[in-house]
């Protein structure tokens, strides 16, 4: 559960940028199975976090969007 809290405290950009250095190493090969499979499994976890970031941030702008546009609607009726 430690780890669950620790993803869920981690910004876009750390997630992102820590998710850009597993696939940096995963590309450089090098690692042993265990080491690969470790990173395979840390990268889909901070996929899922920037995943969640960007989620929120596309509903608060279609939150924003549809409250904007809620302001006029009357107007568009003629």
């Amino acid at each position: 559960m430690t780890s669950k809290v620790a993803e869920e405290a981690l910004g876009y950009e750390q997630a992102r940028d820590e998710l850009i250095e597993v696939v940096r190493r995963l590309e450089a090969g090098g690692t042993t199975l265990e080491e690969s499979l470790a990173l395979w499994e840390r990268g889909e976890e901070l996929a899922k976090v920037c995943r969640r970031w960007l989620d929120g941030a596309r509903a608060r702008l279609d939150a924003a969007l549809a409250e904007e546009d809620g302001t006029g609607a009357g107007d568009d009726s003629e």
